[in-house]
C-alpha cells in the first residue's frame, strides 16, 4: 500500500495459470511454464475484482499459449481469509495459488486471522487501479457535491457499500473520503459485501445510497448507463469514464488499490521457480498488455521476495490508517 497523501492507501491486482504440455514454440514447454493441474483460488464471490482478473488472466494464457486448462475455483468468505486458511493448509502444494489484493491484507488484520500472509509465498504484485463512487442511474445524487451534502447531514442515512471487509480497499477509500470531507469515520454506516458482484446489485436495487468499487467490475454497467460514476479517488482521471476526480472534487485524498498473487508455504525451490516463470512469461504477452488497456488497470508489476516485503509493509500501513481512522 502507498499513501500517496498522509491518509490515501494505494492498491490494485493480479493472475495465474495452467495446463497440460504442448510441443510448440510458444506453448510454454521451452519456458518451464508448464504446470498440470494448477489450480486459481479466488477467495470471494463470482464477479468481484479477483475473479475478473484471475478469469482474464486464464484467458490470456490460453491464448498466448504460456499454460493451459485452467481451473479457476471460487471459495468465498470473511473478505478473502477463508481462502487465505486453506491455501495456508496446503503446505507444499505447488499447483494452487491465490488471487488476492489489499482487501484481503485488510481483513487478515480485522478479523485477527492467526494464519496471515506472511505464512503464503509471496509470487507477484499484478495491477493497480482507482476505486470509484458510484450510484445506480435513478439515484438522486447527480455528482459528488450532492453525495457529500446529504453524507454531511447524516451519515447513518446515507449507507455506503463496498466489496471488501473492514480493513479493505472500498472500506478505506470511504473512510478516507468522510475524513477529508469532515464526516466522522466512526459514523459512516458502511455496508461489507463479499466482493464487487455482490455489491453491484445492492447499487442497482437501491439498497445503498451509493458504492466504492474497482473501476474494472463495473465497466459494462458504466457504459450501458446503469451506473453513473461520481468520482474517481486515484490522481488522475480514467479515459473514457466523464468523472472528475476526489482532488478535483475539493477532497484531499488520492488512493488505488492493487492486486497479486499468493501460493502456499512450503514450496520447493523449483516449484516457486516455476510459478514466477509463468507469471513473467503472461506478464509479457501482448493478450494481458490488452487487458490492461482494456480494463483501465495500471501495471504494477513485482514478484518474489519484493513482493513479500511490500505485502509486510501493506500491513503495517493498514494497522496505521485503521488506527489514524479511529477504527
Amino acid at each position: 500500500m502507498r499513501l500517496r497523501t498522509p491518509l490515501a492507501l494505494l492498491g490494485s491486482a493480479l493472475l495465474v495459470l495452467v495446463g497440460p504440455p504442448l510441443l510448440t514454440p510458444r506453448s510454454g514447454a521451452d519456458t518451464g511454464t508448464q504446470i498440470p493441474g494448477l489450480r486459481f483460488m479466488v477467495p470471494n464471490t463470482p464477479g468481484g475484482g479477483y475473479d475478473i482478473t484471475a478469469r482474464t488472466l486464464a484467458k490470456n494464457a490460453e491464448d498466448a499459449e504460456v499454460t493451459h486448462n485452467i481451473e479457476v475455483f471460487n471459495l468465498p468468505g470473511a473478505g478473502g481469509t477463508v481462502g487465505l486458511t486453506r491455501l495456508v493448509g496446503e503446505h507444499g502444494n505447488g499447483k494452487l495459488v491465490m488471487s488476492m489484493g489489499l482487501g484481503v491484507v485488510g481483513a487478515v488484520r480485522t478479523n485477527k486471522l492467526p494464519k496471515t500472509l506472511a505464512d503464503a509465498t509471496p509470487i507477484a504484485r499484478i495491477t493497480e487501479e482507482p476505486d470509484i463512487v458510484v450510484v445506480g442511474k435513478n439515484s438522486p445524487y447527480k455528482t459528488l457535491d450532492d453525495l457529500l451534502t446529504a453524507w454531511k447531514a447524516n451519515p447513518a442515512k446515507v449507507p455506503v457499500g463496498g466489496g471488501s471487509s473492514p480493513g479493505g480497499p472500498d472500506h478505506l477509500a470511504p473512510m478516507l473520503m468522510a475524513k477529508a470531507a469532515g464526516v466522522t469515520p466512526k459514523s459512516v454506516n458502511y455496508v461489507p459485501f463479499d466482493g464487487g458482484g455482490e455489491l453491484l446489485a445492492s447499487i442497482l436495487g437501491n439498497k445503498v445510497s451509493f458504492g466504492v468499487s474497482g473501476i474494472g467490475e463495473y465497466l459494462d454497467q458504466i457504459e450501458s448507463g446503469d451506473l453513473r460514476v461520481l468520482a474517481v479517488t486515484g490522481p488522475e482521471r480514467v479515459p473514457g469514464v466523464d468523472a472528475p476526480t476526489l482532488r478535483e472534487s475539493g477532497l484531499d485524498v488520492d488512493f488505488t488499490n492493487w492486486r497479486g498473487l499468493v501460493a502456499p508455504p512450503g514450496l520447493s525451490d523449483a516449484e516457486r521457480a516455476k510459478l514466477l516463470a509463468l507469471v513473467e512469461k503472461l506478464h509479457d504477452s501482448p493478450q494481458w498488455r490488452d487487458s490492461l488497456k482494456k480494463n483501465n488497470w495500471d501495471d504494477a508489476f513485482l514478484t518474489g521476495e519484493k513482493f513479500g516485503d511490500f505485502l509486510a509493509e501493506e500491513d503495517r500501513r493498514v494497522d496505521s490508517v485503521l488506527k489514524e481512522l479511529g477504527l
